[in-house]
């Protein structure tokens, strides 16, 4: 592909000693991770708005930090471009034996499960020998909190640690509920015990999403960007009373926000 040519070779120009940019230059592995994953979080922004410009520039930028990586591990001789693309490759034919190979899955339930048995080798495979292995490895710490509370009570509900039914989550829910506010009731409050008792909280709502087929993450997008319209809707609905936000009560504020959110169902 002659543009992805010109990609990676406008990237080594970047890198290059003596008249590549000094920024570029400075640059390593973790110097650059914040960026990868601001790239990533800007692709998400522009599907979720449905811009196609957008989209194809976004992932154009999350693209050229794959070949900005490729290039440093290449300068220190560890990969290449080539070697990323054919590891994918590789990974992309021996987890769909289905379609490339000789099996062949009557359902996508059925070839949910042969990805995560063939993923579960690929995990022990790469194990230390003298450690055990686990369900939860390979959870990236890096995930947003949401995201990786899912994924590791998905990994856990795979061997048996899940819950029944979702009503059955709902009362854990109301269980770890009922702790926070004992924990708020207390005198002195204790900080450090609230924050526990709202991190098993958030724990269980995001136990309670997934079993009601939910994605945390998405959803709590979804909710902020509700939230977003409905509150603008708020200042507007003041704006044209002559009122300002910051100058009348809690009420009047609600109110505002009541009919704002009344109007937004509406439309």
């Amino acid at each position: 592909m002659k543009a992805l040519e010109e990609l990676l070779g406008v990237m080594a120009t970047l890198r290059d000693p003596e008249r590549g940019c000094p920024w570029d230059r400075e640059q390593d592995f973790r110097s650059i991770v914040p960026h990868t994953l601001e790239e990533a979080y800007e692709v998400a922004d522009a599907m979720e708005r449905g811009d196609r410009a957008a989209m194809r520039d976004e992932l154009g930028d999350l693209l050229f930090q794959v070949v900005f990586y490729a290039q440093i591990a290449r300068e220190e001789g560890s990969f290449d471009f080539d070697a990323i693309a054919r590891g994918v490759v590789d990974k992309l034919i021996r987890r769909h034996p289905h379609v490339f190979g000789e099996r062949r899955e009557t359902s996508a339930a059925t070839q949910r499960a042969t990805w995560e048995a063939i993923k579960a080798e690929e995990r022990a495979a790469r194990m230390d020998g003298d450690q055990p292995p686990s369900a939860l490895d390979d959870v990236p710490l890096a995930l947003p909190a949401l995201t990786r509370s899912r994924k590791l009570q998905s990994r856990a509900a795979r061997v048996g640690f899940d819950w029944p039914e979702a009503h059955h989550v709902v009362d854990k829910v109301r269980e770890e509920l009922a702790e926070l506010e004992e924990a708020m009731a207390d005198t002195p409050r204790d900080q450090t015990h609230i924050h526990e008792e709202m991190g098993d909280l958030l724990l269980a709502c995001v136990n309670l999403s997934r079993q009601l087929g939910v994605d945390p993450e998405q959803a709590l997008r979804d909710g902020n960007r509700k939230f977003e319209r409905r509150f603008r809707g708020l200042e507007a609905i003041l704006a044209d009373a002559g009122e300002d936000p910051e100058s009348v009560d809690f009420q009047r504020l609600e109110a505002a926000y009541q009919q704002a959110k009344a109007s937004d169902r509406g439309s």
